[in-house]
Parts: C-alpha cells; sequence; structure tokens
C-alpha cells in the first residue's frame, strides 16, 4: 500500500505529476532500495568524470547542478528541490559531464541506478513518467539559456524569483508569506551570468518597486503578478499538469 510518509513518497507525488501511476507502480517506486543520507551543505553528489553508480532523491534541502571552466569559473545551470531525482540523466551515461551539489544541509534517498533501470523495464509507466522528468529537465535548461543569453538583469532575478515560487508551490513547500531563498547572491549571480553585486543591486530594485519584499534570506511577493510581467514568465516551460500524450 503507498505510503505518504515514506523516505520516496516525494519521488512518487512528482513521477505521478507525469504520468498516471497505478498502485502497483507507486508501490514499487516506494520498495526501491535505497539508503538515506544527511549531507551538509556545499557536498558533491555527483562529481564530473566519475561514474555515475546511484541516482539520489532529495528529501529535504536543495541542490545544484552545474559546470566550471579549467579556470575554475562556474555556471549554475538548474536548481533542484525536495522531490527532486538528481541524476536520472546519468541512468544510461557511462560517465558523469557536470557537478551536483547541495546548497544547504538536507538528507536524501540514494537508489542504485540499476534498480530504476530494471523497474523501467519492468513497468512502462514508470519508465514513461522517468522519461518525461527528465525531459522537463531539459525544457528548464532552455528557458535558462534564454534567462541568461536574453534577458536584462533585473529580469533574470525576476524570473529565477517566480520559478521558485512555482516549483515550491507545486511540492506544497511554500508558506502563505512567501519562502526561504537557499540561494546566497553570489550563487544566484552564477545562476544568472551576473556578480554578486549587481545580483544585490536588482534585488534592491525590485526591492524598491514594490514587486519583492525581504528579510534575511526569506522572500515575499507583494506583487506576484507585476513580478511575473518584469519576469516575462510563463511556467509552461516547466510541464506542471500531468502529460497524456
Amino acid at each position: 500500500m503507498f505510503d505518504s510518509d515514506g523516505p520516496l513518497a516525494l519521488l512518487v507525488r512528482k513521477l505521478a505529476s507525469h504520468a498516471e501511476l497505478s498502485s502497483n507502480d507507486r508501490d514499487s517506486i516506494l520498495a526501491l532500495p535505497h539508503t538515506m543520507r544527511k549531507f551538509d551543505s556545499s557536498t558533491y553528489l555527483v562529481r564530473e568524470g566519475e561514474l555515475p553508480g546511484q541516482c539520489a532523491v532529495l528529501v529535504s534541502g536543495f541542490a545544484y547542478r552545474h559546470k566550471s571552466t579549467a579556470g575554475g569559473a562556474r555556471q549554475i545551470v538548474s536548481i533542484h528541490v525536495p522531490g527532486d531525482p538528481l541524476d536520472l540523466q546519468n541512468l544510461y551515461l557511462d560517465e558523469a559531464d557536470h557537478n551536483v551539489q547541495t546548497l544547504t544541509r538536507g538528507e536524501a534517498a540514494v537508489i542504485p541506478r540499476m534498480a530504476i533501470r530494471e523497474l523501467m523495464l519492468a513497468q512502462p509507466t514508470v519508465a514513461q513518467a522517468v522519461m518525461v522528468s527528465i525531459l522537463v529537465e531539459a525544457s528548464i535548461f532552455r528557458e535558462w539559456m534564454l534567462n541568461v543569453g536574453r534577458r536584462s538583469a533585473r529580469e533574470r532575478i525576476a524570473h529565477l524569483l517566480c520559478e521558485f515560487a512555482v516549483r515550491l508551490d507545486a511540492q506544497g513547500l511554500v508558506g502563505s508569506g512567501g519562502y526561504a531563498l537557499p540561494m546566497s547572491q553570489e550563487q544566484i549571480g552564477d545562476a544568472t551570468g551576473l556578480t554578486a553585486v549587481h545580483v544585490n543591486r536588482m534585488l534592491k530594485v525590485l526591492q524598491a518597486d514594490g514587486l519583492v519584499e525581504r528579510d534575511g534570506r526569506a522572500v515575499s511577493f507583494p506583487n506576484l503578478d507585476g513580478l511575473r510581467d518584469i519576469a516575462d514568465f510563463n511556467e509552461r516551460y516547466l510541464h506542471l499538469s500531468r502529460q497524456t500524450a
């Protein structure tokens, strides 16, 4: 029977948002062999160049995917929230081509990737849900490319804040007053192609415009519709509804 409180319940919720999972599908996901691990912030969960052997599913905390230049400059290419599987891209690849690190302290369920592959072969609807999850990550990456390449600094920051709000709300993790932003200004800069100084300046502009309120890392949105307009934010790329094709 489906256990809504089990450590993989968030993964079931995530995959069920992509495909119509049966009770057997849900129970099979919950029964995947896994090890619970606690992580400090900045812990590597995936290292570029390593053989992928497992997939971690965030149970609590936040993580980010990034690439680095030979000189050490970092580009953050995605952010991950509780319930996100962190390494489905490497299910069938022999070598990791990027890094995944924790943004905050947290906990993850670590699943052998062969167990996921075997479940996908045995249960086609689970395979469909996993494939949709991978495709949605690719869609988000395309939007991030547009954000960094073609939007202004103010629009980039606004867009990132909007995405966090929508994705956290989809997982039931947003309170009525907003959310705690898990990224430093330097990390926001690495995600948007800006310096930390420029990020700070843009946050102050959004605050002065009455679009954002900040208390430390806590952010709220007195005019979320206005922020979405500034960001040119359309949540279509997140594909939040169940896919029926």
